[in-house]
C-alpha cells in the first residue's frame, strides 16, 4: 500500500502536469501560483517556494483541534487578548518563508492585529499550534519548524494524537528549544498566553 507522502507526491506531480495551466519548479512557487491550485480537498501550503500539499484532516485531528480552540476562545475573550483563529486560513510570513502556511491554530495579540488582512494574515502571528497526522507529521517536525523559527513565531505547539502528548517550544536565540513535554495527567501551561493552563486530558477529550 503507498504511503501518504507518496500519495501526495502522485497528486502533486498529476496537479502540475495538468493542462492548460502551467506550473512553477520546485522552490519557485508564489502565492500567485497557490492561488491558481484547484480546490479538490488536498490541503496547500508553500514554504521557501516549494509547494506542500496533505490529505484532509481525520477526525481524530479535527476532535483535538475543536477542543483547545474552545478552551483557547474562552480564556482569550474573556481577557480581551486578541483573537483565535483556525486552519483553513492563508498566512503569508515574510521573506517567502510562507505563501501560505495554514497554521492549525494560531493566536495573534491585541498590539499584533493589524496583520489581519481581508483575505490573509499578512505577517508573524505570536503562537501556533500544529496537530500532527500521518501524512504531514514530517512537514511539521522539520519544515514547518525550521520557517517557523526563521519567521519569529514565538511560541510553537505540536500535539501528536497518536501519543496523546503535547510538546511546547519558545523562540529562543532564533530557535526553537523545548520547554516541554506533556502527557495525560498533566497540565499544559502556555508561555505567550500567561495565565491560561489546560490539561492533556481535556485536549484529547471524546
Amino acid at each position: 500500500m503507498s504511503s501518504m507522502r507518496e500519495v501526495a507526491t502522485l497528486t502533486y506531480t498529476a496537479v502540475t502536469q495538468s493542462p492548460p495551466q502551467e506550473w512553477p519548479p520546485q522552490g519557485q512557487w508564489t502565492y500567485d501560483d497557490y492561488a491558481r491550485l484547484p480546490n479538490d480537498g488536498w490541503k496547500y501550503e508553500v514554504m521557501r517556494g516549494e509547494l506542500y500539499m496533505s490529505p484532509a484532516p481525520r477526525p481524530i485531528h479535527q476532535r483535538v483541534s475543536g477542543n483547545l480552540t474552545f478552551e483557547f476562545q474562552r480564556f482569550v475573550r474573556a481577557g480581551d487578548l486578541g483573537q483565535i483563529l483556525t486552519a483553513p486560513i492563508d498566512v503569508i510570513l515574510p521573506r517567502n518563508l510562507g505563501t501560505p502556511v495554514q497554521p492549525d491554530i494560531l493566536f495573534i495579540r491585541n498590539d499584533n492585529l493589524d496583520i489581519i488582512g481581508e483575505t490573509t494574515i499578512d505577517g508573524v502571528p505570536d503562537l501556533v499550534v500544529e496537530i500532527l497526522s500521518p501524512s504531514n507529521w514530517v512537514d511539521d517536525r522539520r519544515a514547518k519548524f525550521d520557517v517557523y523559527a526563521d519567521a519569529g513565531i514565538t511560541e510553537y505547539w505540536i500535539i501528536d494524537p497518536q501519543k496523546e502528548e503535547v510538546e511546547l517550544f519558545t523562540l529562543r536565540d532564533k530557535r526553537y528549544e523545548l520547554v516541554e513535554k506533556y502527557g495525560l495527567g498533566e497540565r499544559v501551561s502556555f508561555q505567550v498566553l500567561s495565565g491560561f493552563s489546560v490539561t492533556v486530558d481535556e485536549i484529547f477529550a471524546q
